[in-house]
């Protein structure tokens, strides 16, 4: 499994750790995360929704922050999940960029069995770094 759930991190939150051989890798596994914090089964979330959007920030960390923020964002906003990406993320300069297309759909709880609502990503003991094999991350959401 790309992504782990840390059971005994925090009591009112969700904590995490996602892990990537590569940077798209990682922001795929974080993104897998998020939404399996939502939904008992990311597997029944079909390809029927895409959105295409551009991030940038000024280091890798925060990249990945907004990006999450982001998916939480569609969620809110349009009542979307995700459950597949196609990322690209590259470094120019001192500016990080992505550009994501994300797979998902619509909210339906007749299809989606929902755990919880994710309010925001927290900074609250949150890290990005680069490993031996690879990248990892450790995340806290507010639920």
């Amino acid at each position: 499994m790309p992504y782990r759930f840390i059971e005994d991190r925090t009591m009112a939150d969700v904590a995490f750790t996602a892990e990537g051989r590569s940077l798209v890798e990682l922001f795929t596994s974080a993104g897998l995360a998020v939404t399996a914090t939502m939904v008992k089964d990311v597997s029944k979330i079909e390809h029927l929704a895409t959105k295409h959007f551009s991030l940038q920030a000024e280091n890798i960390e925060m990249l990945l922050f907004i990006f999450l923020q982001e998916l939480i964002f569609y969620k809110d906003a349009e009542l979307l999940l995700f459950s597949g990406f196609d990322l690209d993320i590259s470094q120019k300069g001192e500016i990080w960029r992505l550009r994501a297309r994300a797979m998902g759909e619509e909210i339906d709880p007749d299809i989606h069995e929902l755990i919880v609502d994710v309010k925001a990503v927290s900074l609250h003991r949150y890290s990005v770094e680069e490993t031996p094999e690879g990248w990892r991350a450790e995340v806290m959401l507010d639920v």
